[in-house]
């Protein structure tokens, strides 16, 4: 997807962390992902969400109701800089409105926005456009983890009047009442949770103006830089996918990038990324893509993507998503 945007390492390092209390070995979770174990080690790793929604469908997978655990566990201090700009805000209502102005910084896959009804207001996660599949994981994993972020903002709870979700009730929507104390919705609009409108002015205990206007200064580079790289990448991204039948290779790209080898080689390493990298990505999209929705035979989309002989297209392919194309393929 054209749209893939760069996000950190968080939320792949929660899956990681949660199924290795379990004894799972990392190498399941990141399989078909392109993240290797020396990413993990890199404080400064830039990924593509494509390359997170990789790992959480293979952890999706292993445990439906996954969503719900990882949210859980992404509480503010999870987001860096933001996340000390958020809790030295003067108000609740303040800090909301930060979080909403930095999505980039936030990691979130939704648009978010406050809608106030003049009694309730509503946090919203709406406007969703990745993989179908993942969206009921996607939407459980945003709003308990903005629950949470409230909860750590406030230093309590915070009370909710009402809960709603896009998707259909899940088998394990029990589960839900854990992480939401309030009437629950399903087949609804968008994604939200409802709160008395008082709670916008409440004072945050943990605010400090002179913290805040540094951290809030930061953040503000932080997202020029994130949504610079984004809007670079999706330039690279777009090249690549309309040359896969026969790939530029990392000079050819640097002309068309109208930069030196050098410098497209330096800027992808410091996103966490390197040209075959970024070229297997979208050969494994365009070929999960072909396998789903296309009759054409093996062999022919082996020559689509610009593999000249349809063996290095299965071992390609089972190198990145762990099975045969032919296992792949619905039947």
């Amino acid at each position: 997807m054209l749209h893939s945007h760069l996000t950190t390492l968080n939320a792949v390092s929660l899956v990681l962390n949660t199924f290795k209390a379990e004894g799972l070995s990392s190498e399941a979770l990141l399989a078909g992902s392109g993240i290797s174990a020396a990413d993990l080690q890199r404080a400064d790793t830039r990924i593509t969400t494509n390359q997170e929604m990789q790992v959480c469908a293979n952890a999706v997978a292993l445990k439906h109701d996954i969503g719900l655990e990882l949210g859980r566990r992404m509480h503010v201090s999870c987001y860096g800089m933001l996340g000390y700009a958020l809790l030295t805000c003067a108000t609740f209502g303040d800090a909301l409105r930060l979080a909403i102005r930095y999505p980039a910084l936030l990691g979130t896959l939704f648009e978010l926005s406050l809608e106030d009804d003049g009694e309730r207001v509503w946090f919203v996660a709406a406007d969703y456009r990745e993989s179908p599949a993942m969206a009921a994981f996607n939407a459980e994993f945003c709003l308990v983890s903005l629950k949470v972020i409230c909860d750590d903002l406030l230093g309590h709870p915070l009370p909710l009047l009402a809960t709603r979700f896009e998707h259909a009730a899940p088998d394990y929507r029990d589960s839900y009442a854990e992480h939401f104390d309030s009437p629950l919705h399903f087949g609804a609009k968008d994604n939200a949770f409802a709160f008395d409108r008082h709670w916008l002015d409440q004072p945050l205990p943990l605010a400090d103006a002179i913290t805040h206007q540094a951290m809030a200064e930061r953040c503000r580079k932080q997202n020029l830089e994130f949504t610079g790289r984004q809007a670079w990448l999706g330039r690279i991204r777009q090249l690549l996918s309309a040359q896969l039948n026969a790939a530029p290779g990392l000079e050819g790209l640097a002309q068309q990038m109208k930069c030196s080898p050098r410098t497209l080689r330096r800027h992808l390493k410091d996103m966490g990324s390197s040209y075959q990298e970024l070229l297997d990505e979208l050969r494994f999209e365009r070929a999960k893509q072909m396998l789903c929705e296309d009759q054409l035979p093996i062999y022919r989309i082996a020559e689509t993507l610009g593999f000249s002989e349809t063996a290095s297209f299965r071992h390609a392919f089972v190198r990145w998503s762990g099975v045969a194309p032919s296992q792949f393929r619905p039947h």
